[in-house]
Order: C-alpha cells, then structure tokens, then sequence
C-alpha cells in the first residue's frame, strides 16, 4: 500500500490518538547516512513531544535487516505473543520485498500474517518494489485466500492507494509517497494490479500453438516476483545443491510470497469466461431464418479470450520488467518528506527544519540525484545547486522560504545589515548575539567547510575546483595561484585562516569571484547575481550557535559523513595515517569473512554521528576527521591520475586502490564512493578538454573505483554513472507529448488490428499463425519504445543490475548487502574475471 502526499499525517495522527502507556515502543530502523540520520532526528522529535516510545536500531545493510526482522519485528506479531506495533523504515528497504525481510510472510493461509505490525517505509532510493507499493494490506490478502477471488475490492485501498477512510492500526507494510507513486507510476501500477488479478487464471497447455509463449509469460511473471537472495560467501557452498536462479534474482523485483504475490492459482477467470459464452449461446435463441437476415451475433471465441489474456500479460510483464530494469535513482530525501509531516501537524520549528536541510544538503556529497550515484554534468547554476535539477531547486526554495518566516530579521539589526552581511553577498561567519541561533541564507561558494579552513586549503579540496583546474598537476596549482593573483589576494593572506583574513577581502571576495571565476571554466563556483526580484537563488543556509560556532548546512553534512565513515576521534594522535581510534580506544582487526564486525563498527559511529547533529562541540571536535578524509581523497585521486592507473574499457573506466597510506580509510563504502565522484569528475573534465564535450549525448564516462580490504581479502566495488546531477525537464516534457501522439497513433492502430482480427476468427477460429505474426509486431513496437526510452540522454545507473548480472554468469565470489546497490565486495581472487565479465554489461541506461 501507498499513502499519498496529501494524507502524509494520517498514520501518525492515528498513532498519536491510541497511544498509551501500555503500547509497545514504535520501532524505527534508520539506514547509516546523513539523510536517513536527520529524518530521525525529526521523527523522534515529534513522538517525544507526544510521549510515544520508540526504539532506534541502526541497520548496515541487508544482513542487519534480516537480523533486525528476525529478533525485533517478528516477537511483535500477535502470533507469537506480541501486541503488533508500529516499524519505521528510514532509507531502509524500498527495493526488496519487506514481508520476506521482516518475516512477516510467514503462517497460515487465511490469517492476518502481519501479526498486527504496521511498518511506514519512508526511502529515497528507486525503483521502488512495487508489491511493498501496490500490495501488503493484510486484510485484501486474507480476503482473496479465503475467497479465492484476486480481484476482491478494498473500498479503503484503491489499488494500492489508501483512502482517507483507511484505518492504521492492521498491520502491513506502508510506503510514504513523495508525489511520485501517482504522478509517474500510473502505468506500473495497472500493470501490477492486471497481474494480480490474472494470478487466478489458469494455465492453456493443452493447445501446443501457444502453450509455449504461455509458459513463458507464466514463468516471466514469476521470475519478476522473486527477490535477489543476499549473496554471502557461505552461498557459494550452497549453489552446489542448489539451483542458481534462486540463489541471484535481482534484489530491486518483489518476491513472490501469500501477500499477493503474482503467481499460478486456481483458475476462475476462464471459467466464468466460458459460463459466458456458453450462456450467451443458450439463453439467446435464434431467429428463424431468413433469406435477407443476417447471422445472430457472435460472442468472442475461446481461442480469441486466450490470445488476449497472452498479449495482456506480455504487455504488463513488459512493462514491470523496465520499470525494475532502467537503472536506480533517488527522489525527494527522507528528511524532507519528515520535515513535511511536522508541518503538517503544524510541529515545525527551527530545528527540524536545520535537520532538513542538513539532509537534503547531503545528498550532493554522495553524488545522488534523479539519475542514480554519479558526477554531476551540470553544475553552472552555482552555490548549492546540484541534487534533483529543477525539482531540487524548488525543495531548496521552499527551505529558503521557511528560513525566512521561522528568522524573521530583528528590526534593530536591518539597518546594520543593509551594508554588509546577507545583503551584500558576504558569508557570515560569526552568530549576531551570544544567543543567536538562528538559520540565515548565505552566497555559498563550490569550497569545502571555508569557515574552518584556510581559503587556500578549501579552494584545494574542492572537488569543484580540482576537476575544473586540474588540481592534481604542478599546471593546476598554478592556475590556481592566476586565479587568486588576478583577484588580488596573495598566498600569504590566503593560507591563513579564513575567519583571520582581512575583512576587505572577504566583503569583496564574491563580486571577485563572479569577474574572475569564469575565465577560468568556473562559471558555477557562487550564486549568481539576483535574475529576479526574489533573488538569492543558489544560496546556501547557515546556523550558528551563539560565539560558539557558525557552520554551513553542507560543513554539517561533510563532517556528520567523516564520523560516519571514519568514527569521531578519526585518526589518533601521532601517526595520521595507521592509528584508527575505533570510538573505544582500543585496536580492533575486523577480520570476519562476512564483515560482522565492521558492520557493528559502522554501528557504533551512527551513534557518535547521531549524538553529534545536536551537538555543537562533538561536531567541532570531529572537523580534523573530515579534513582529514578529504585531504586523504586528493592525494589518492592525484595518486591515481599521476601514475596513470585509470584504464579505459569498454563500458566504463575502471581503476584499483590497493596500496598507499590511505587505502583502508576506502574500505567503507561511502568514502569510496567520495574518492570515485573525485575521479570521475576529473575524468569528464579531462574528456573534455580534449574534445571540446563530455559526450554526444550528454553523459559523462561511467567509472568503477575498487579498493582492497586486506583485512577481509576483499574488494569493495562501487559504480558510479555519468549522468547524474540535472534533468533537462523541458527536454523531457517535449519527450513525453512526443510519446503520447505515438501512443495515440499506436493505439488507432492496434484497433485496426483487432477488427481485422476479429473478422479473421470468424472466418477461421483456431487460426493462430497469423496471430502469432502480429503480436510480434506489437513486441517490436515496443522494443522501439524502450530504444527511445534508452536515448534519452538521463544516463541513469545501472550498475546494480549490471552486478547481479555478472554474479550470475560467473562463479565470482559477489557479496551484495549495501542499499547502494551499486557496491558490491568481490572476493580478492575473483575480481579481475568480475570487471572483464562486467565490461560487456550496460551499466548506465
């Protein structure tokens, strides 16, 4: 089921008016990064406002949340003693089936399997599995295996859709809809809905025309239902005895299980199709005959009614399959969808509103955007434009609006202010008053944490600056030090701390940087001068905490990523390269086949991050960590570059990490993913330059980044594509009125078709060769359509589905348990026969 937009409260009221004392915790499960850490945030600030227990388990990956469903939500089912609840997933399982990982699809048939457990998924990540959208109301399910109909109506869920007359409180599984499920999945969701109610017909084999083409839509229809196993090393002993198809089904397709899967069933539909035609026949009798007379009319034939239900299927099949198979992509963030509930209750303040944006602000760090994990080709817009293209500007835009009603600028001040400050383009970077807490706007520049950093270092660090001057070469630094000569500031004043500089650089450095800047490629490093009365488009938030500090929403997110990715001391004192502090003060060697132990390492740092968005000195303290990593990604990116270890192949460039100080700092997968956005920005700049564009089409050059985990003997692998950042929407609302005339043309022309298909079976009704020939026809049309589909110039990443390729192809030792679907670990031995497998793959679509 799906809760649309506009009753985003709904659930939460209700919880809110039945709580008591008495009522189990509300059980939240929150993935590990900044987004899915600031919802959190919110969320458990609007149920302490409203004394509701609630409990957070921080969840690494697939194998926690099986673990999770296992000794959490499983004792909350009815059936096994519990009294049902409330499970919050935050960024957390919206491309697998939840029944299966929860373990909620276990028991007889009949009964309320969910056991009165109600879980709200809340995620970014798409596709979505359409059985967690379009399925999981436990009362349909146990309708339809009483009754033995597929098509029973819910009046308080309309295909998935709950109603404003649904009542919480019986359990299932619940996605929170950002606008899209009804905006853009309207063609999926009658698909899903057709299928399920065709699970009931039974299957034609006794025809052996078309007996073959059934069982393969039969066994299409049921492959697409089953979920990627978790792939562990363990599994490899296991696919001895076992059959591999079962094993690898890609994860992001819903598994078949009894809350409504799409699968065979007793059949009812042809049944009562033949009831009609053989009482159209006995209950109309025909008139005498007549010389003049034409025929009594006839009803459609058996042969006709089971072609039909073929095409139907094929075509709904189709439809599944590309909506599973186009590649992975992100939609508005979790934080802001919770930052939209507590408006709605009217709980918004300034707080959850810095946690908003904090986690909105991330996602550029990560590279995630509406075309999946990738460098963005489009970053002119300046400040902090970047994630979600138009679509992402708005959210920023109303954050901006909701800065300025909740900080409201003090009248005594305005007067001051009108010199300098917000008004003339200078980032601030002191509070007002010791007391001030307040969020402003600031013209943000493309520099990294500039607040705690020289000028020099944070135009260095820049992953902006470096890809577009080419940082990593004696030429690039030069460049650079033009850049800062023809602005007028000298070495000497720029490698001291910026809060030190003089104050007239600063108040001018904005206007310098907008002369500048763009003779050297850097038309997008600060917002543009206002291009309407609204102005201050790009500009970035800034919160400060009276005289103790003064940070940017993306300073935040940097640093609350370091402590994710590195733990909050970060590097010990006296070696800055090898001495880890793993948060207890002791040395631990992670060792474990399976990587248990790091995952409850990578547990014990969100609590640390968890601890630090609300505190102000954790944060400060942990800013060595964050430059520390990033100063660590520079000297591994030259590094790569220099030495010309970046090979181009077919499909992707690829390049290995595997020696130098900073090697295990990339064996978590966020920090990898930091150094391949690095890497593949510098790539694209370099194609550039050398011939005068990216690419034809608009894309970037896909690039898989693999770093060794000498502990483990494993590689971490991730993929990251060249599209993402911004999508041309005028470009794709052209596309889209282009498709629907061929839609329109289609359609006059399939009905063509069908009448001259319908006079044919009269004349001939077992007929069934030229049929055959004109499906193929509709199939071809349809291949067309996914061509065009597949040229659109998105690029999304499709590395997760090019992965679980591979893994079933070959006998590489894979292990898939990120969300991120687009890293994976490769065992040591294996990962040169995993990259020339996936070098034939398409991996952005």
């Amino acid at each position: 089921m799906y809760l649309p937009r506009n009753l985003i409260s709904h659930l939460y009221q209700h919880l809110q008016r039945n709580n008591h004392p008495l009522s189990p915790p509300v059980l939240i499960l929150v993935a590990l990064e900044p987004d899915a850490l600031c919802a959190c945030r919110i969320l458990t600030a609007l149920l302490k406002r409203d004394y509701i227990l609630h409990k957070i388990q921080p969840i690494s990956g697939y194998g926690d949340l099986t673990q999770a469903g296992r000794t959490m939500v499983q004792p909350m089912k009815i059936q096994q003693g519990g009294s049902g609840g409330v499970v919050v997933c935050l960024g957390v399982g919206g491309l697998v089936d939840m029944s299966s990982e929860l373990g909620l699809d276990s028991g007889d048939p009949g009964e309320d399997l969910s056991g009165g457990v109600e879980v709200w998924l809340i995620d970014a990540r798409r596709p979505w599995n359409l059985g967690n959208v379009f399925e999981g109301d436990p009362t349909a399910v146990a309708l339809r295996e009483i009754s033995g109909d597929a098509a029973a109506i819910n009046p308080v869920v309309d295909n998935g859709r709950i109603q404003p007359s649904y009542k919480p409180g019986r359990g299932g599984i619940i996605v929170y809809d950002d606008g899209d499920i009804d905006e853009e999945l309207g063609a999926e969701r009658e698909a899903y809905c057709e299928l399920t109610r065709m699970q009931g017909v039974e299957d034609y084999g006794e025809d052996s025309g078309d007996s073959g083409d059934e069982s393969d839509v039969v066994d299409s229809i049921e492959g697409g239902q089953r979920s990627r196993k978790r792939k562990s090393w363990s599994d490899r002993d296991e696919e001895d005895e076992e059959s591999q198809d079962e094993n690898r089904r890609p994860r992001q397709r819903p598994r078949s299980n009894s809350s409504g899967s799409i699968s065979k069933s007793p059949g009812r539909h042809r049944q009562e199709s033949s009831r009609t035609v053989r009482g159209s026949s006995e209950t109309s009798p025909l008139p005498p005959l007549q010389a003049s007379s034409p025929g009594p009319p006839k009803g459609p034939t058996i042969g006709s009614l089971r072609r039909k239900l073929l095409r139907d299927r094929r075509k709904y099949t189709a439809t599944l399959e590309k909506y599973y198979s186009g590649g992975a992509t992100y939609s508005e963030p979790i934080s802001s969808i919770l930052y939209s509930l507590a408006e709605d209750l009217g709980r918004e303040d300034n707080d959850l509103l810095w946690h908003a944006i904090v986690g909105v602000s991330s996602l550029e760090l990560y590279g995630r955007s509406m075309t999946g994990v990738g460098i963005s080709t489009s970053l002119d817009a300046g400040g902090s434009a970047g994630w979600g293209g138009e679509r992402g500007e708005r959210i920023r835009q109303v954050l901006r609006d909701e800065v300025r009603r909740l900080n409201p600028p003090d009248p005594s001040e305005a007067s001051r202010e009108n010199g300098r400050g917000e008004s003339s383009g200078v980032i601030p970077t002191t509070a007002r008053s010791p007391t001030d807490t307040s969020i402003r706007l600031s013209p943000e520049p493309r520099f990294l944490m500039i607040r705690h950093w020289s000028l020099y270092d944070s135009m260095l660090h820049s992953p902006y600056l470096a890809s577009r001057l080419h940082i990593w070469s004696d030429v690039g630094r030069k460049r650079l030090h033009k850049l800062l000569a023809k602005m007028g500031v000298s070495l000497s004043q720029c490698k001291q701390s910026y809060t030190h500089m003089d104050m007239d650089l600063k108040r001018g450095l904005r206007e310098r940087l907008l002369t500048y800047a763009p003779l050297y490629g850097l038309d997008g490093l600060v917002p543009p001068r206002a291009s309407t009365g609204r102005g201050r488009e790009g500009w970035g938030f800034v919160r400060s905490w009276g005289w103790k500090a003064c940070l940017s929403a993306q300073d935040v997110g940097v640093i609350v990523g370091a402590i994710l990715e590195v733990g909050k001391s970060g590097v010990a004192a006296g070696d800055s390269s090898r001495n880890w502090d793993r948060g207890r003060g002791e040395q631990k060697e992670l060792v474990d086949e399976d990587g248990k132990a790091e995952g409850e390492e990578w547990v014990r740092r969100f609590w640390e991050a968890y601890d630090a968005l609300e505190n102000i000195e954790a944060l400060k303290h942990a800013l060595p960590t964050a430059q520390h990593l990033h100063k660590a990604i520079l000297r591994t990116g030259t590094s790569l570059i220099e030495k010309r270890q970046i090979r181009h192949l077919r499909a992707f460039r690829m390049a290995v990490v595997k020696e130098g100080p900073d090697v295990q700092m990339f064996t978590h997968p966020a920090a990898l993913t930091k150094l391949a956005l690095w890497v593949g920005e510098a790539i694209a700049e370099q194609e550039r330059d050398q011939r005068g564009k990216i690419r034809k089409d608009g894309w970037g050059t896909p690039l898989v980044l693999a770093s060794l985990n000498e502990a483990r003997g494993v590689f971490v692998v991730v993929g990251t594509g060249g599209g993402g950042g911004v999508v041309d929407f005028a470009a794709r609302a052209k596309r889209k009125s282009r498709l629907e005339e061929k839609a329109m043309a289609r359609a006059a022309k399939l009905a063509e078709k069908e009448r001259k298909r319908q006079e044919r079976e009269e004349r001939e009704e077992n007929d069934g060769e030229q049929e055959s020939e004109e499906e193929d026809d509709d199939e071809d049309e349809s291949d067309d359509d996914d061509d065009d589909d597949a040229g659109n110039g998105y690029g999304k990443n499709r590395f997760g589905n090019a992965f679980e390729e591979v893994a079933q192809e070959t006998n590489a030792r894979v292990r898939i348990d990120s969300f991120e679907h687009c890293v994976v670990e490769v065992k040591k031995e294996d990962l040169g026969g995993f990259l020339e497998n996936l070098s034939v793959k398409a991996v952005v679509g």
